[in-house]
C-alpha cells in the first residue's frame, strides 16, 4: 500500500554554520518574535525561505515567494546547501520532556519520500480538516521553489516495532547531525543506504497523517498541476509507529473571542446546562483529576474570568471531546459554525493547559476551553473509518523540524 522511496535530499553545509542556527519549527508554528530571533541567528535560516517578511513594496515579480526562490537558488549555487551524492533513508530520533508532567521520552522515525495520493486510494488518510489560507500560502511557495522544506508528519501501524529495531541499529553510530531546539528537545539525524529491508517492511502499511494535512493537500494539488514534471508524485515524510511509547499528542484547547457582552457569561452558562452537566470547580488539578478517571465520558473544562467550570456530557460515550465541543458548544449553544472555524473567526487555539487558562484571566479570550489529549487509537479509528476530526484536533509533540532535509523537485 505505502510505496516510500530513499532520496538526495538537499542539506545545510558547514559552510552555512552550526545547524541550531539555520533550522526552525514549522512554519505555522512560527510567530512574529520567532521569526525574528531565527532571522537575527543567520543570513542563512530557513525562515527567509518558509515565512519570508512581506513589503508594501511587493509586486508580481519581486514579492515573497520570489525571494524565496531567489534564496532557495543563491544559497545552492554558493555551496551554503548541497545535495547528497547517494539517496538514503534517513533515522530521525527526537529526545524531549513532556511539557506538563516531566516525562523524558525518545520517539524514533525516519525521514524518507512517500506517495501523493488523493484520499480516496486508501494509501493517505487524513483525520483533520484543513484551513483555506494555509493551503493558498503553500501553494505559491511550492510553486516558486519546486521544493519541500520541512517533512509531513506520518503514522504508520507496526505492533511488532520490527522498523524500529532497524532504527534503532542504524542509530548506533554516531549521527549526522544533532540539535537541540528552543524547547530542548534533541533532534538526531542518521544516514541509510541500504533501504530495501525499510521499504519491504513499509510497503503493506496504511499511512496516517499526525501533522501536516495542508502540506500534503498541497502537494496534491500542485501533482495536478503539474502531472509532467518529475517527483511531484512524491512529497518528503517522516514516518513514526504509531505504537511506538515515544509518540505523545497533546491537547490543543480553544480560545473564543468576540461573543457579545450583553448576557455573557450567564447566558452561556444557561444554554450549556440544557446539554451537559455544568460544575463549577476550584482548579485546573480537578479537572485533571476527573479527565484520568473519566473513561468515555466526554468533560470538557470553560475558564471565564476567573472562573473554572466543568462541562460534562453524560450521554456522549465514546464520541470524541474535541467534536462534541464544536458541535454543541460552538456550535449550538454559541452559533460559531464549521465555516466560520475554517475562516479562523471567534477562534484561536492554544497549548497548555496554565496558558489556556492565563488567557481568560487576563480577559484577551472570553472563554478558554480546555481539552482531555486525544489518543492515538482514537485519531487511527477516526481515520480509517474515513472519518475526519475538526482542525486543530491533535498536537503532536515535539514538531518536526524544517531544514535538516529539503526535497527539490526536478
Amino acid at each position: 500500500m505505502a510505496q516510500i522511496y530513499p532520496f538526495h535530499p538537499l542539506r545545510y553545509t558547514d559552510q552555512a554554520g552550526p545547524l541550531g542556527n539555520l533550522v526552525t519549527q514549522p512554519y505555522d508554528k512560527i510567530s512574529p518574535a520567532m521569526r525574528a530571533r531565527y532571522q537575527s541567528l543567520s543570513p542563512y535560516n530557513l525562515v527567509r525561505i518558509i515565512l519570508g517578511e512581506r513589503s508594501l513594496a511587493d509586486s508580481d515579480t519581486e514579492n515573497v515567494y520570489t525571494r524565496a526562490a531567489r534564496h532557495l537558488n543563491d544559497w545552492t549555487a554558493s555551496g551554503i546547501l548541497a545535495r547528497d551524492r547517494e539517496p538514503g533513508i534517513f533515522p530521525y530520533f527526537h529526545e524531549f520532556t513532556v511539557p506538563d508532567t516531566g516525562e523524558r521520552l525518545v520517539r524514533k522515525g525516519f525521514i524518507a519520500l512517500g506517495p501523493v495520493e488523493p484520499y480516496s486510494a486508501n494509501v493517505v488518510f487524513r483525520h483533520e480538516q484543513t484551513l483555506t489560507g494555509p493551503k493558498k500560502d503553500r501553494l505559491e511557495l511550492l510553486r516558486h521553489t519546486h521544493a519541500h522544506f520541512g517533512q509531513l508528519f506520518m503514522l504508520y501501524p507496526d505492533r511488532s516495532g520490527t522498523i524500529d529495531g532497524l532504527l534503532d541499529q542504524a542509530a548506533a553510530g554516531p549521527p549526522l547531525a544533532e540539535v537541540t531546539d528552543e524547547y530542548g528537545a534533541v533532534h538526531r539525524l542518521w544516514k541509510v543506504t541500504e533501504t530495501a529491508p525499510i521499504q519491504e517492511l513499509m510497503a503493506d502499511k496504511k499511512l496516517l497523517i499526525a501533522d501536516g494535512h495542508h502540506r500534503y493537500e498541497t502537494a496534491l494539488a500542485f501533482r495536478n498541476e503539474n502531472p509532467d514534471l518529475p517527483g511531484t508524485d512524491r512529497v518528503m515524510m517522516t514516518f513514526v509507529n504509531m505504537y511506538s511509547p515515544g509518540l505523545k499528542i497533546l491537547a490543543t484547547h480553544r480560545l473564543v473571542s468576540g461573543i457579545p457582552a450583553e448576557g455573557f457569561p450567564d447566558e452561556f452558562l444557561r444554554k450549556a446546562a440544557g446539554a451537559f452537566q455544568v460544575e463549577e470547580i476550584d482548579s485546573v488539578d480537578r479537572l485533571k483529576q476527573d479527565w484520568d478517571s473519566s473513561g468515555g465520558r466526554t468533560i470538557i473544562g470553560a475558564a471565564i474570568g476567573n472562573r473554572l467550570f466543568r462541562l460534562e456530557d453524560a450521554d456522549a460515550q465514546g464520541v470524541l471531546d474535541v467534536r462534541i465541543l464544536h458541535e454543541r458548544l460552538l456550535g449550538q449553544v454559541l452559533d460559531i459554525g464549521e465555516e466560520a472555524v475554517r475562516d479562523e473567526q471567534h477562534l484561536r487555539y492554544i497549548r497548555g493547559l496554565d496558558a489556556a487558562v492565563e488567557e481568560a484571566r487576563q480577559g484577551t479570550a472570553q472563554i478558554a476551553f480546555l481539552l482531555k489529549p486525544t489518543s492515538v487509537e482514537q485519531v487511527a479509528d477516526t481515520s480509517f473509518a474515513g472519518g475526519v476530526m475538526p482542525q486543530k484536533s491533535t498536537d503532536f509533540y515535539p514538531k518536526l523540524l524544517s531544514g535538516l532535509t529539503i526535497y527539490k523537485l526536478a
